[in-house]
């Protein structure tokens, strides 16, 4: 029998998954982010107990459920409610290795250098409308070789100034592969370096999002809002939210505004018409937000009632 109320606390951590066979569920893999949900997770408890799960392509697997929290750093208030939904008592710690975030060996500065592929790099960032003190500011870098070949690299940093992801994107004309982030977990604040948790913020989907908007902005990584960023924003003395995704995320965009609205947050749902910030550009974007009523109740159940 699927345990249900474990299927959704999963889903809090790795996004809505997708049916399929015997009590599985297919999710996009955290650990090699291909495109396609290729990590399954069963469950059915099997006959010693666990809920095991595996990745179809990148070949990470576990027995329990707690060490694919363990492996994602999940936040502890996942751990206790996990703990109230399965047998504790003999479990078994799967062996997986927990990775320090840090930048890929062959990671190289772009300005200054003459490299072929820096170049390409830069030409690349430019395309997107990155300015050369975007480039310094977020240390962005490049690599021409290894796992994280032809792509930009985009470092994240939290409060401290310590690493705490990055972000890999081609700038290859027709790449292979598109994406690609480290094998640890997004439960962070992107970007927290840059943020003033006393002024209005902006939460977009990518980094390149973010670095458009330039004032205060954090990108999800995702359309999902992670536990230890949103317990953040609730505990924060910021009123003002800004809710900047993508056109067809209006469903995930509809939700964070009901739940940050009754924490007595100001919200404010900016419509994009199907353009993301980056394509629009700072000047652009600013004067949209500007224009951009605070949506309440009322607004919200109409917008509900449009998707129907």
């Amino acid at each position: 029998m699927v345990n249900e109320l474990l299927v959704n606390l999963v889903n809090t951590v790795l996004g809505a998954g997708k049916r399929t066979a015997r009590g599985n569920q297919a999710y996009h893999c955290p650990f090699c982010n291909h495109h396609k949900p290729k990590l399954e997770v069963n469950f059915t408890e099997n006959k010693k107990g666990f809920n095991p799960f595996q990745c179809w392509v990148c070949g990470k697997k576990g027995k329990t459920i707690r060490s694919l929290f363990k492996a994602l750093k999940v936040s502890p208030d996942k751990f206790i409610e996990l703990g109230k939904l399965v047998k504790t008592g003999s479990h078994v710690e799967d062996v997986i290795v927990e990775n320090i975030v840090e930048l890929p060996k062959e990671f190289k500065q772009i300005l200054g250098n003459t490299d072929l592929k820096a170049k390409q790099a830069y030409n690349y960032l430019r395309k997107r409308n990155l300015t050369d003190d975007d480039i310094i500011k977020y240390n962005i870098g490049y690599c021409s070789f290894g796992r994280y070949t032809n792509m930009v690299i985009i470092p994240s940093y939290d409060k401290d100034g310590t690493l705490n992801y990055f972000t890999g994107r081609s700038f290859e004309q027709d790449p292979f592969v598109k994406y690609r982030n480290p094998e640890c977990s997004r439960d962070i604040i992107p970007f927290e370096l840059f943020i003033n948790w006393d002024s209005p913020l902006v939460l977009c989907e990518g980094p390149f999002d973010a670095i458009a908007i330039k004032r205060n902005a954090i990108p999800l990584l995702g359309k999902n809002i992670q536990s230890t960023l949103l317990k953040r924003i609730v505990q924060s003395t910021v009123k003002k939210i800004y809710i900047a995704l993508d056109t067809d995320a209006i469903k995930q965009s509809l939700k964070h505004c009901e739940y940050l609205l009754n924490q007595g947050k100001e919200v404010y749902l900016v419509e994009l018409d199907g353009k993301d910030p980056s394509d629009l550009g700072f000047s652009y974007f600013t004067k949209l937000i500007q224009n951009t009523e605070p949506i309440d109740q009322y607004d919200l159940m109409e917008k509900k009632i449009s998707l129907i």
